[in-house]
């Protein structure tokens, strides 16, 4: 597969919770590509959690960071990248997605609010309602979302291997169609 990728990096988007770094690290294992995370990135490069960014600067000034994390990423090959829920939302980011191959992993809000339920580290989450949050934020995602070039619908009883191997098998008819283009 990695000869098949010519080291085209791989991806991850979806939101907050749909499994991107898990189903990323094993990406990236199957594929002997290096695994990133922007978050990750940004938070080792600041020395603050994406609560104190937002807290302290606001979310713009936190997707100008990501923009950023992702214009430098982009420069590399042989990458499997786990984006932030909300890196689609800048219009220049795809640009650099588009450098790669862009994976959604699409991820229903019952099963995002299950996962996501204990966790107080999400910024966006910290609402009266957070499941109606969640939805929101999904339903105007979507259509950003959905210009993906593999769509992965991710059910509850799924694990990350049996994600990671439903990418796998739909790499190559990605492929196939870029280069028919």
């Amino acid at each position: 597969m990695s000869r098949l990728l010519k080291g085209v990096n791989l991806y991850l988007i979806g939101m907050m919770g749909a499994g991107k770094t898990t189903v990323g690290k094993l990406l990236a294992n199957h594929l002997s590509y290096k695994f990133l995370d922007t978050d990750d990135i940004i938070t080792q490069s600041t020395g603050r959690s994406i609560n104190q960014l937002f807290a302290e600067e606001g979310e713009v000034a936190f997707r100008q960071l990501e923009s950023n994390v992702l214009a430098q990423v982009c420069a590399y090959t042989q990458l499997t990248v786990a984006t932030g829920g909300g890196i689609v939302l800048e219009r220049q980011n795809w640009s650099y997605l588009h450098h790669g191959l862009v994976v959604w992993l699409d991820v229903p809000v019952q099963l995002l609010y299950t996962r996501l339920a204990e966790d107080r580290t999400r910024p966006l989450l910290q609402d009266s309602d957070p499941q109606e949050k969640l939805r929101s934020l999904l339903e105007q995602r979507t259509p950003l979302y959905s210009q993906a070039d593999l769509k992965i619908t991710v059910t509850e009883e799924q694990t990350a291997e049996e994600i990671a191997n439903k990418v796998m098998e739909g790499i190559p008819g990605v492929l196939k169609q870029e280069l028919a283009k």
